[in-house]
């Protein structure tokens, strides 16, 4: 079997990784997850494979999320993103967007919110 779209969650809450992924498994297409815990080991990824998504949390440790998308950036490499933070304020959610974010959510996350960001971001018709 194929796999449609190959997607990126980096954060350090396992619990949310895990949570993240199923949600996935409710979209009419095949994903292959990849998983990152730490903001390096999301840069490290980032660099080393395509994907056609990456959900970054702002809190990570060695790099936050804000940082692995401006290093991304400065190495001109484009992966779309959804930023994910509990404190998405006007700020942040600027910061992100500069930094070359397509969209920012603010934890607790809305499981109906994601799908239709994911879906919007990947050209993917609602079911």
């Amino acid at each position: 079997m194929s796999i449609d779209h190959r997607i990126l969650i980096a954060d350090d809450d396992r619990d949310f990784r895990h949570g993240v992924a199923d949600l996935f498994a409710l979209l009419p297409r095949r994903f292959e997850i990849v998983q990152a815990e730490t903001g390096l080991e999301a840069l490290d990824l980032m660099r080393l494979q395509i994907f056609d998504l990456a959900l970054l949390d702002m809190h990570m440790p060695g790099r936050t999320g804000l940082e692995v998308l401006s290093v991304l950036r400065l190495e001109t490499r484009a992966v779309p993103c959804i930023f994910i933070s509990g404190d998405a304020n006007d700020s942040v959610r600027d910061q992100a967007i500069q930094e070359g974010a397509l969209s920012v959510l603010k934890k607790p996350l809305r499981p109906e919110l994601l799908r239709a960001e994911v879906r919007r971001l990947l050209g993917i018709e609602a079911a």
